[in-house]
């Protein structure tokens, strides 16, 4: 994506096409580049994309522009491959495509009240899947697909700010640590998941078994045993070689799930310890336990 440009340099010309599901967050995305100086432009006809690419290369006042573009096209959205490959080979052009599950998407438009932009004659949940079979052959074509499910608007500005601004490495993935229970099931979006259901299990001792992971007590215990000491330090070396990898391939972000019998003791300490470690390195990271309020 756009690297941060040199003080008083002028910027190359470019254009960020912002596409995807409704819902996922193309507005907030647009509306974050026009705030860093990119000329913006929402459901612009596709048929006039190489008209603003023109524009955005010949003009002295704007040569950096961002546009979104979807269903909302209608018929004309069928013709929007064919015209981004044009594109391609005339101004450096960058497709970013923003995904979410359906739940998320479903539970956003429950909250804003507004329709569904295919129509009121159907479920939101059915319009979202035919929204996504529909967008099957744009999101291929995208330089970077984004998840924002997890997202609130205020990461996902914090992204798209520090995504189009440069800097290092790190800035350019988010990473979240979670940790679950077997018996509740791995959660659907992990990335990478772990058991750490070989560590010795603190439900066993009466005094910990009402406790968490979090509390210091059972931590203790917990990091009390050499292997607990060596996994931490495996896994945060591993990840720590991994992640510029996965961020070179374009990945925006990654789920790491660590798993214990009730998610309720080892994989939340694991969790809490592999996110100060990663923070520690640099990386944005967030943990959340999914079932730590669950019944032990």
């Amino acid at each position: 994506m756009t690297r941060k440009k040199a003080a008083g340099a002028k910027p190359q010309p470019e254009l960020v096409i912002i596409t995807g599901l409704s819902g996922s967050g193309k507005g907030t995305v647009l509306k974050c580049l026009e705030d860093l100086g990119y000329y913006a432009v929402d459901n612009l006809p596709v048929d006039l994309i190489p008209t603003l690419a023109e524009l955005t290369k010949d003009s002295p006042y704007v040569n950096q522009a961002a546009l979104v573009v979807d269903v909302r096209s209608g018929e004309g959205f069928e013709r929007f491959a064919q015209i981004y490959a044009k594109l391609k080979r005339t101004i450096h052009t960058t497709l970013l495509f923003l995904d979410a599950d359906d739940n998320s998407l479903v539970r956003r438009f429950s909250e804003t009240r507004r329709p569904h932009p295919l129509g009121k004659s159907r479920s939101v949940l059915r319009s979202i899947r035919i929204e996504r079979e529909q967008l099957e052959p744009i999101r291929r074509l995208a330089d970077h697909i984004v998840n924002t499910s997890k997202f609130n608007v205020h990461d996902l500005r914090e992204f798209i700010n520090r995504t189009f601004q440069g800097g290092g490495e790190e800035s350019k993935i988010m990473v979240y640590v979670t940790s679950f229970g077997f018996r509740h099931g791995v959660p659907p979006d992990s990335d990478l998941v772990f058991d750490v259901r070989f560590l010795p299990n603190p439900n066993y001792n009466p005094a910990f078994r009402k406790l968490s992971g979090r509390h210091p007590k059972v931590a203790r215990y917990i990091r009390s045993f050499e292997q607990t000491t060596e996994f931490v330090n495996r896994i945060s070396d591993l990840l720590v070689y991994l992640l510029p990898h996965y961020v070179r391939e374009g990945k925006s972000y990654l789920t790491i799930a660590f798993g214990c019998t009730g998610g309720h003791h080892r994989s939340v300490m694991i969790a809490d310890e592999i996110q100060r470690r990663l923070t520690r390195a640099g990386y944005r990271a967030k943990t959340t336990h999914r079932d730590l309020a669950k019944p032990v």
